[in-house]
């Protein structure tokens, strides 16, 4: 049945595009999309065209399998899930146990929080960047706490260098202007996401970005002694943004483990992943013709940004090499 053109706006609205619209085929012409909003141990809920359902999910569905910001096809008669769409992003990391965590999907733009304290951190960052990139999401850095800090323009500084063209940000997530510096990323069929440390002020921000008369998210404190935060996000969800668009609220994350991000690291250290050695499987140790050691021998290439390169090369390769040899547990941390 074809969508009126009040339904199709509204599906617009909530992140529809002609990338899930290609995949409904003929005989599911009578399905209706819905976009998971949140999920939990046995339910999936969801927002349609015409507000929001709760989903009745077929035997043995493991909701695990399932994102917040997936599209599913469902049939309306008692809203039972067909079938997941195939994600546009999706932000998925290795977890303790080597399993894969889905953070979110369908994600246009990852707002990556810290403050201008002890938390700022710019191996994290660089973690982080490579956890965007990989995702096929369009990073930001949000600095926050800049009144805490002697001059927020350091700290600005030192994540520019980070990674090429990169966008970096200051805002109070307490004022309400701080959606005004956010609004380029925001606006109708746009999903956004925070992710950093917990209290650095991700949830304020979520909750002025949704603005008034909606459920705020718990917000905590930070111990003043190493700036780190008690978690106040305990579930991921997916909330309207007062000026339209979509913001996902996910958990602090106090390890992010490199594994499966070659791609992501290479963007983020785009200054040396550019460069070419005279041999293809250069160590950049002591071989002739290393573009690397040049550059560090010229000045153009920082030796600390080449330590903490290799740390991740390594981490990343050991997490692969792992699960090759069928442990499927990420390899150490290489920091």
């Amino acid at each position: 049945m074809p969508l009126s053109a009040v339904a199709a706006d509204r599906l617009i609205d909530l992140g529809w595009s002609a990338f899930f619209s290609d995949q409904v085929a003929a005989d599911e012409a009578d399905l209706v999309p819905v976009r998971i909003t949140s999920v939990h141990r046995a339910r999936l809920s969801g927002m349609t065209a015409a507000g929001p359902v709760e989903l009745t999910l077929p035997p043995h569905t493991v909701t695990g399998d399932y994102a917040v910001g997936d599209w599913v096809l469902a049939d309306p008669e008692m809203w039972l899930l067909r079938r997941l769409l195939d994600r546009k992003t999706v932000l998925a990391r290795r977890v303790g146990d080597g399993s894969i965590q889905l953070s979110g999907s369908n994600i246009d733009t990852l707002f990556i929080v810290t403050s201008c304290n002890a938390d700022f951190n710019i191996a994290r960052l660089e973690r982080y960047l490579a956890f965007a990139n990989q995702a096929g999401t369009q990073p930001v850095v949000v600095l926050t706490k800049a009144d805490t800090a002697e001059d927020a323009n350091t700290f600005r500084d030192a994540a520019l260098k980070l990674q090429r063209d990169l966008t970096v940000l200051i805002t109070d997530p307490r004022q309400h202007d701080a959606a005004e510096v956010l609004r380029p990323w925001c606006g109708s069929g746009q999903t956004v996401s925070l992710v950093g440390s917990s209290g650095v002020g991700k949830s304020t921000l979520v909750n002025t970005l949704s603005g008034p008369g909606l459920a705020p998210q718990l917000t905590g404190g930070i111990r003043e002694q190493d700036a780190k935060g008690r978690h106040t996000t305990t579930a991921r969800s997916l909330h309207p943004i007062a000026n339209g668009g979509w913001v996902m609220d996910t958990p602090g994350i106090r390890t992010l483990h490199i594994s499966e991000m070659a791609e992501g690291l290479d963007e983020v250290f785009s200054e040396i992943s550019g460069l070419t050695c005279k041999f293809r499987d250069c160590t950049h140790e002591h071989e002739p013709g290393c573009a690397v050691r040049a550059a560090i021998a010229d000045g153009s290439l920082d030796p600390e940004r080449l330590a903490r390169w290799r740390k991740l090369q390594e981490e990343n390769a050991a997490a692969s090499q792992s699960r090759e040899n069928g442990s499927g547990r990420p390899g150490r941390r290489g920091r």
